[in-house]
């Protein structure tokens, strides 16, 4: 690979390239799934290919190919310097600038315990076969859905600054949701966490951590309950958020809005751009001073957790919401110089080889408070209390939004009431988490793996983590399209 990615590197080199870089790409996936007592897939890949990226004449070019040979690589890093002179007629000026970054040359892997790819297929499905008839000991569970996907990715990066970066990552992930349908009703439960359970950096050691067999009964009789349960009531309400959905609330509401890019109006696909402009760092009042929101890519198990991004800049952790006020943003090599900053916070990456990297929220959670969950619910006297992810929209500023979660419960003079369906609420980011006055502690605190977020155009989908644990927030507007 050293031979490769120089011969790559000096191929841009002679061509004008006044910076270069390499990454070639290796990876393997597997994932099974098993719908109503049968096997839905099991599904094997491999790929290999690379990705040139240079600066030629002040602008970017970019071309991949999935023919790791020297004849290619040859093509492909002279086609991305073509690609920079034609995209330097049209900068109007504009001159790409890269922060200053020490050239490491290094190796990095994920801590693991247990090779998932060396466990039994057979293991896997057994697993997911028992989930899934339990799920079903119900006639009214109409689709009964469980599923497992592991990754490995190994990147050797070069960079004509002289790194040379050979890291492996490896991602598992697992989780399975109840159906259950009933008198012209649908409702949905989900265990670890919706949108494909819980995902980690880590091996087959996180399915064997996790009670999914102990908690299939549960989640059946919670979605058959859904059914005959009443609507969620609407009103202002104190809310009590699970860490489950708070950790979506944290990756739409700040994960999103702290890109530099959105900012500066790089990127606005995928819900547009950020009403966190420049002028509001160090100034806005982005919550009550019991919100600490710290991006981290060194945090064990995390999605974002790596030893260095796709530019070489080495894993760190920084606030982006302190005491309350937002300090910090999400930035690259290219953007750092906007805000005044000399090193990139090291959030480049890119989906495969195929793609260019861009800024992607890393590790960003909300730090532990120092209240116990009964404690919360004790001391509240007419609220919601709301858990797993359903539904989610949020407006182009990354400002309004609103939330579906799959199941709720009243809460009444400092106890747990009757469930409820439908939960829903809405607000308006900086009120919203202005109106935070309670933290559960760090026994509550649990680290949730977002596998699917989704940037760019060609779109790329890119995993983190975020962690939260349960955490109120007085009267806030509840039961917004909540129906009978």
């Amino acid at each position: 690979m050293r031979h490769l990615t120089a011969f790559a590197l000096e191929t841009a080199r002679l061509r004008g390239a006044t910076y270069a870089d390499i990454r070639v790409v290796e990876s393997k996936a597997e994932s099974l799934a098993v719908r109503n007592g049968r096997i839905g897939s099991v599904l094997e890949s491999e790929t290999l290919g690379f990705g040139v990226r240079v600066i030629c004449q002040g602008a970017w070019g970019f071309a991949s190919s999935s023919d790791v040979t020297k004849s290619e690589i040859q093509r492909v890093a002279a086609l991305a310097v073509e690609i920079a002179k034609s995209s330097a007629r049209l900068s109007a000026g504009r001159r790409v600038r890269l922060a200053p970054q020490p050239a490491y040359q290094t190796t990095w892997s994920t801590p693991y315990l247990l090779d998932p790819f060396s466990v039994p297929t057979s293991e896997k499905l057994d697993l997911l076969l028992a989930i899934d008839k339990t799920l079903r000991r119900s006639p009214k569970i109409s689709v009964a859905y469980s599923e497992m996907q592991f990754e490995r990715e190994r990147t050797w990066l070069a960079t004509s600054e002289g790194a040379f970066i050979d890291q492996t990552l490896l991602k598992s992930g697992v989780g399975y949701s109840a159906t259950a349908v009933g008198k012209g009703e649908t409702q949905i439960r989900s265990y670890p966490a919706s949108h494909g359970g819980q995902n980690s950096t880590m091996g087959y050691e996180l399915v064997k951590s996790l009670p999914l067999l102990e908690n299939a009964e549960r989640i059946r009789e919670e979605a058959v309950a859904l059914l005959t349960a009443k609507p969620c009531p609407s009103g202002k309400k104190d809310l009590i958020l699970d860490g489950s959905q708070l950790a979506l609330q944290i990756h739409e509401s700040c994960g999103h809005p702290s890109e530099l890019d959105r900012v500066l109006g790089m990127e606005a696909n995928f819900a547009g751009t950020s009403f966190l402009t420049r002028e509001k760092r160090g100034k806005l009042r982005y919550g009550s001073p019991l919100v600490n929101l710290i991006a981290d890519t060194t945090l064990p198990t995390g999605l974002g957790t790596r030893g260095f991004d796709d530019e070489g800049v080495p894993a760190q952790r920084w606030h982006i919401v302190k005491d309350g006020r937002f300090v910090g943003y999400l930035t690259n090599r290219e953007v750092a110089h906007a805000i005044g900053e000399e090193r990139s916070r090291g959030c480049c990456r890119a989906d495969g080889w195929q793609n260019l990297p861009m800024i992607r929220i890393p590790n960003l959670s909300l730090m532990p408070g120092d209240h116990e969950l009964d404690d919360i619910l004790g001391d509240t006297r007419d609220g919601v209390f709301m858990a797993c992810n359903k539904s989610w929209s949020i407006d182009q500023q990354r400002l309004n939004f609103q939330f579906g979660c799959e199941i709720g419960w009243e809460v009444k003079r400092g106890k747990l009431g009757a469930m409820v369906k439908h939960p829903t609420y809405q607000g308006i980011t900086p009120e919203f988490w202005g109106s935070c006055d309670a933290i559960a502690s760090e026994r509550h605190w649990k680290l949730w793996g977002v596998r699917n977020c989704g940037k760019g155009q060609p779109a790329q989908t890119a995993g983190m983590s975020h962690g939260a644990a349960p955490a109120r927030f007085r009267n806030v507007t509840v039961g917004v399209g909540a129906t009978a």
